[in-house]
């Protein structure tokens, strides 16, 4: 048989056309599965990054998430923020070390640092969570009108928040699931936290906490959150804070108590310290609490 030197090159030259194409093929489903990522962008306080006394950052609620609905974990958490400082305050002056899939951002805010994650992962972005809220209110505690003090934070809490999720709905684009994160009422505490029996006044304090949560601060995020298409998931609720203080369980450590204030006990570490993060097994009903919602969204 004669060998066509011509076909030879003809050949020769297919083979490197094929594998050049072979190498580019390659390459470009490398790119595909480095932006097939998908994330769960998390913004918030010292409840976002998980919180504990003596801890430190834990895994807290967003690790329980993140593992339940295979995301990639980003979070923009900073202990201490309240609903003005997460949009206005540059860089996170408490940084907690070791937060799961924490970032930080030095020169600008919690918001714009978040917005611009959006923005360039559009497409690939899961899931957002907010918590915050919280360190507005803190502070009514002390004051001699709790009531009147919560309901006049309650008003910057709404306008801030609503714009905050409407900012994060305009980045992330109209389908993610945007669930917003309410508090246990650890104010119930004060029934057994500093002193038990609790003064009158502690045990004024703790029933007005859950008028406070309940007609004003809740309601007011569910709008803000509802504005941008998003929902609330009641933490207050669903760690027990409606459930009549008359209904009463047998603690060994207090005796008879509410059962609202037990299950604080039980959540948070405000009856044993007077701390208001959740426990590890606080954080854990409240990352079910997120990963139900987020499921139902979905459905949606």
């Amino acid at each position: 048989m004669r060998h066509n030197r011509n076909g030879l090159k003809v050949l020769g030259a297919l083979a490197v056309i094929c594998g050049a194409l072979t190498g580019v093929l390659g390459a470009s489903q490398g790119a595909q599965a480095a932006t097939s990522k998908t994330y769960y962008v998390s913004l918030g306080d010292s409840y976002s990054v998980g919180y504990q006394p003596g801890l430190g950052s834990t895994p807290g609620y967003t690790v329980v998430v993140a593992r339940a609905t295979r995301l990639t974990l980003v979070n923009f958490g900073c202990g201490g923020a309240t609903t003005t400082s997460l949009v206005s305050s540059v860089g996170c002056p408490d940084v907690l070390p070791h937060t799961a899939g924490g970032v930080t951002y030095p020169t600008t805010t919690q918001e714009a640092a978040a917005v611009s994650f959006l923005k360039a992962h559009r497409g690939h972005i899961g899931l957002i969570t907010v918590s915050i809220g919280g360190n507005d209110v803190t502070a009514c505690a002390s004051q001699a009108n709790p009531i009147s003090c919560v309901a006049s934070a309650t008003a910057s809490i709404k306008t801030n928040v609503a714009n905050l999720a409407a900012a994060l709905r305009g980045a992330a684009g109209p389908g993610v699931p945007l669930i917003g994160l309410t508090y246990p009422d650890v104010i119930l505490g004060s029934y057994v936290y500093p002193t038990h029996p609790a003064s009158a006044a502690a045990l004024s304090l703790a029933k007005l906490s859950v008028v406070a949560f309940k007609s004003l601060i809740n309601p007011a995020l569910t709008k803000a959150y509802g504005s941008a298409n998003g929902s609330l998931v009641d933490v207050t609720k669903a760690t027990g804070a409606y459930v009549p203080l008359t209904r009463t369980v047998r603690s060994r450590t207090y005796g008879t108590i509410p059962a609202a204030v037990a299950s604080v006990c039980t959540l948070t570490w405000f009856c044993a310290q007077g701390n208001i993060h959740a426990t590890t097994r606080g954080y854990t009903l409240i990352g079910k609490l997120v990963v139900a919602e987020f499921r139902t969204v979905r459905r949606t």
